[in-house]
């Protein structure tokens, strides 16, 4: 390969790398967290999800899904994934 050819693809190499770097890697990492905090759910913690509802976790089902306390007796299920924030976390039980 010619030095003439490795400058016309000198500008693509840099513009994926710079794209890498600011976009592809910090989204790798924000989804890994997320899965990792959507993982840690367990009952009694308090949720946000992405509708905006706030509530308490409930239940956590085994097939990717939880139910969350919105009102008192008012329970629904939410996929577990669209939990977006936990606002307060319930301290694991002393065994």
């Amino acid at each position: 390969m010619d030095p003439a050819a490795l400058g016309q693809f000198l500008p693509l190499i840099l513009i994926f790398a710079i794209m890498y770097f600011l976009l592809i890697r910090p989204q790798q990492k924000k989804m890994k967290e997320h899965q990792k905090m959507v993982a840690a759910l367990r009952r009694g913690d308090q949720v946000v999800t992405q509708g905006g509802i706030i509530g308490k976790v409930a239940k956590v089902k085994d097939n990717n899904e939880i139910e969350v306390e919105i009102a008192e007796g008012v329970k629904v299920r939410v996929v577990q994934n669209t939990v977006t924030q936990v606002l307060s976390k319930t301290e694991p039980a002393e065994s």
